[in-house]
């Protein structure tokens, strides 16, 4: 890669960069009312609905409807609550999501209106751009944890816990993701990632053909499909905010507008790491095949809309994943990030580095990599053939309460169901159920 230009971004006026950093924020807010009413519009035709009909045409103003809505809502602050710190986090979490936005080109060089300006569609651009739209990622987890904590109550406590978390477990396996494509680049800026995605590479049907990096480093793009659902607690990944443990997470005691900002953030967040995949993995701006044999099908202003359809097939994942998967446990979901994702991506970084130094070299390192999961197999493997300690009989009342039974725990009373021959049958007559009733009740049976 050529070195870094940054000269067309201090070329532009201040009226000019302002201008771009208006359109930007406008269409990061257009998007966002789009993308409420997308996602209700998609689940209503997976669940056999019509979804928002009401509220302008084919219901499309439904997000309007509902910002009134909660704007007119009553306002209220709790007594234990932190007041300060509890009006302020909401815009903690909301601003990171808006500047991130400024580095994400959406489009190439254009002509600027009524000028003879040329300008690039990015608002600006920074020599570790990816780094710094991380860097804001990172900063929106303190509105989670402040929120929690200046609510005064312990249900939005544990979920600002679960929620920061989450979100810092699957940053690391966001940023690993992110390493492959910083190698493959050369360059830390998105509009340099960008042009190296359109760099010819291979020969298809007499022609040169670009690769994206979606495709060169399919194990990073997958990683980072995977950690951008966790990072933005979206399903099946919305532990936080799982109704039947914590109400509604970290912002249970919030309501009104004060509310509308965490979950206008929720969105803003996902536009944002769509738009970075975009950039990153799905080459940015320019057309996919085969409209990218056509000359100029993405020059100028249209690569906004290519842009855009590579954004709306990201959100339909989102949407899909909602609509189609049900919530995991949460020491499940932490489980799969810290022992699978992380250490997947530590292992694919290797082979990239190995692969960019020497092919030999790779070689070596994918026979180190295959010794060391065969070994692993054959230690776990040893570790389920030991037999376990015998445990004592599970009592559902020892705390007073009833409990269900966990892991390899039985009730008394289906013991000898569970270990009859195998069939579902009992091997001998069922023994007496047990009950335990507080002395009030065994009087009045009595």
């Amino acid at each position: 890669m050529s070195p870094l230009d940054l000269t067309p971004f201090f070329n532009d006026p201040w009226w000019l960069v302002l201008i771009k950093a208006v359109l930007a924020f406008v269409l990061l807010m257009v998007l966002t009312l789009f993308a409420i009413v997308y996602e209700r519009k998609v689940v209503g035709v997976m669940q056999h609905r019509k979804g928002p009909t009401m509220n302008g045409p084919f219901g499309s103003l439904q997000s309007l409807a509902d910002g009134m809505k909660l704007m007119f809502k009553e306002d209220f602050t709790p007594k234990a609550a932190e007041r300060v710190v509890f009006t302020l986090a909401p815009f903690v979490s909301a601003i990171p999501a808006v500047v991130a936005i400024a580095v994400i080109p959406v489009g190439g060089i254009v002509k600027v209106p009524f000028t003879d300006r040329t300008t690039p569609l990015q608002v600006t651009d920074l020599p570790v751009s990816v780094l710094f739209i991380v860097a804001l990622a990172s900063i929106g987890v303190y509105g989670i944890v402040l929120a929690g904590w200046s609510s005064g109550s312990t249900y939005a406590l544990l979920g600002s816990l679960r929620s920061s978390a989450q979100v810092i477990s699957y940053e690391v396996a966001m940023g690993l993701a992110l390493v492959g494509v910083f190698l493959y680049a050369g360059s830390l800026s998105t509009s340099e990632i960008v042009a190296a995605q359109a760099v010819p590479r291979v020969n298809l049907f007499g022609q040169q053909m670009p690769i994206w990096f979606c495709l060169q480093l399919l194990p990073s793009f997958v990683i980072y499909l995977i950690s951008m659902v966790g990072e933005t607690n979206r399903a099946p990944f919305d532990l936080p905010e799982a109704e039947g443990e914590l109400v509604g997470g970290f912002h249970t005691e919030y309501s009104s507008m004060r509310f509308a900002m965490f979950f206008m953030a929720e969105y803003m967040n996902m536009i944002t790491v769509s738009a970075l995949a975009t950039t990153l993995f799905l080459g940015g701006w320019h057309a996919i095949f085969p409209f990218n044999l056509i000359p100029g099908a993405d020059a100028g202003y249209l690569g906004i809309v290519w842009f855009l359809v590579k954004m709306l097939v990201l959100l339909f994942v989102f949407v899909w994943l909602r609509g189609t998967l049900p919530r995991l446990r949460y020491d499940q979901f932490m489980r799969f990030g810290w022992k699978w994702l992380i250490p997947v991506s530590l292992v694919w970084i290797v082979l990239i580095a190995a692969l960019r130094v020497n092919r030999g070299f790779l070689l070596g390192a994918l026979g180190v990599v295959v010794v060391i999961l065969l070994a692993a197999t054959f230690f776990t493997k040893g570790e389920e053939k030991a037999e376990p300690e015998p445990e004592a009989e599970f009592d559902a009342y020892a705390g007073g309460y009833p409990v269900p039974p966990q892991g390899d725990q039985v009730l008394p009373e289906l013991a000898q169901v569970v270990q009859g021959d195998g069939r579902g049958q009992e091997s001998g007559p069922p023994g007496p159920r047990r009950e335990r009733l507080p002395d009030d009740a065994e009087e009045g049976r009595s």
